[in-house]
């Protein structure tokens, strides 16, 4: 019988409207770690977490916050739409993204948060 790893992590790579995608997805005790990214680089590093505070357990909020790189609007859009649904399915654990890309339309995203779905681990 083969031991499991310590650590989980499992990663995938695509063509996105004609830009090289890819995602590494790996699973630690207390965090679940995402990077995406079509520039083969980590980017900014965005932490998304359940709000304590939601009143409504069906519908968590999430907070976003950049930890490093560019602290604009689309940053956080990007993060809460790729991301929430592995909290939500994770137990609520938080979620740390590495974000870098160069296509950040709405089908574009739909075909990455796909990818990230290829590699669960949580």
């Amino acid at each position: 019988m083969a031991a499991q790893p310590l650590i989980r992590t499992k990663q995938a790579e695509g063509v996105i409207n004609g830009m090289s995608t890819q995602v590494v997805c790996t699973e630690f005790s207390n965090y679940i770690f995402v990077v995406l990214t079509q520039y083969g680089k980590i980017g900014s590093l965005i932490s998304v977490t359940p709000d304590a505070r939601s009143t409504d357990i069906s519908s968590p909020m999430f907070t976003t916050k950049v930890l490093l790189g560019k602290d604009e609007p689309l940053t956080h859009v990007c993060a809460k739409n790729l991301v929430t649904f592995i909290s939500q399915e994770a137990g609520n654990r938080s979620v740390l993204l590495g974000l870098a890309l160069k296509d950040t339309n709405i089908e574009a995203i739909k075909a990455m948060k796909g990818m990230i779905k290829s590699c669960q681990v949580w």
